[in-house]
């Protein structure tokens, strides 16, 4: 007699099917917002207890999420949107000026050859390099609308995961496919991953563009606001650091002359700058969980294509919560269950990542 499947696991499946289809679509659509997505999950980690606190007061639930959020965008997003006015109106500048920076770069080029007795100038060709750099910079600039868009989503979110907080736990705890003690670890590990990528990395690169800020004024650098913020964006990338913006704030010193700022800069840069990375990152570190630079690196490098800007903090953030789900899911279904769990516990108490 030949077997059949029963109909209840082929309407079981079709309707997984339908499910995974139905995902699949929003996701794609959803793709470009997933930065403010994330950013509400962040916030939401970061704010909860407050929000707590405010309840047991006796605050209404809408009345403390609306004062967090206040709190939260002029702290936070009102210095990032400064950030980004203050980015867009350099690079139009630059955009503006393409010609004349172009052929600044050919004279420095051409004084280069000079000195070392070899022709780049062939090797190099400035109006492609000048096309990709003028098509990426309008690319960076006419990105203000998905982003104006994603932090809206990443506010209203926010605010119904803090109104509604005690739903959402529940639902967590409901249909996550995992024991309840493994769902307490990945709670208490996320909100160690949460502080050191959303804390721990902007907090360490700002120090070290303030402490650059200093010598941009004390060598007499143009525009030292916009390095500032070049330098602070290069502190969060790793293997690349605060060169991103004291290497070009050298050399555009030394082709105006101003030999003396350019080698005083370059020092101040590799002595002052440079010595700071370590003595924040060992500060920062003793109250947060500590990063491994190659999970910050291969962050970066998803983060930034996915997020844009923002994916400097969510793409390590990502990567840090994927190694997070693939460490639960062993300790979950592992041949050594127990084992496994037993470590995941001893790890979370002890605070190492």
């Amino acid at each position: 007699m030949r077997k059949t499947i029963p109909s209840s696991i082929i309407r079981q499946l079709f309707t997984l099917l339908i499910i995974i289809l139905f995902f699949f679509v929003i996701a794609k659509e959803m793709v470009p917002y997933l930065g403010g997505i994330l950013g509400a999950i962040t916030l939401y980690v970061l704010l909860a207890r407050f929000q707590k606190k405010l309840e047991e007061m006796n605050w209404r639930p809408s009345i403390a999420a609306g004062l967090l959020i206040l709190i939260s965008s002029i702290t936070i997003l009102a210095p990032i949107i400064g950030i980004g006015l203050l980015f867009t109106s350099r690079v139009k500048s630059l955009m503006n000026n393409r010609d004349a920076i172009e052929s600044q770069i050919k004279s420095q080029v051409n004084s280069i050859e000079d000195y070392v007795g070899y022709d780049l100038s062939s090797q190099i060709d400035f109006s492609k390099i000048g096309g990709v750099v003028s098509s990426s910079l309008k690319d960076l600039v006419s990105s203000g609308l998905t982003v104006f868009i994603a932090i809206g989503l990443m506010l209203f979110i926010l605010y119904y995961l803090l109104v509604f907080r005690k739903t959402w736990q529940k639902a967590a705890l409901e249909y996550l496919p995992l024991k309840r003690d493994n769902i307490e670890t990945l709670g208490t590990k996320s909100l160690e991953l949460v502080k050191s990528n959303a804390i721990g990395i902007p907090l360490v690169a700002v120090l070290q563009g303030v402490i650059a800020l200093a010598g941009y004024y004390i060598f007499g650098v143009e525009n030292p606001l916009f390095w500032f913020v070049i330098t602070t964006i290069g502190s969060m990338i790793p293997f690349v650091g605060t060169a991103l913006g004291i290497v070009p704030v050298c050399l555009i010193l030394l082709s105006q002359g101003e030999t003396g700022n350019a080698i005083g800069m370059l020092i101040y840069g590799t002595a002052v700058v440079g010595a700071t990375d370590n003595v924040f990152r060992l500060v920062v570190q003793r109250k947060l969980a500590d990063i491994h630079p190659l999970i910050t690196l291969f962050g970066v490098l998803v983060g930034v294509p996915l997020f844009g800007f923002i994916g400097l903090v969510f793409g390590p953030l990502l990567v840090s919560s994927f190694l997070l789900l693939v460490k639960i899911y062993k300790a979950e279904y592992g041949v050594h269950e127990h084992e496994n769990n037993e470590r995941l516990k001893a790890e979370v108490k002890s605070g190492s990542p």
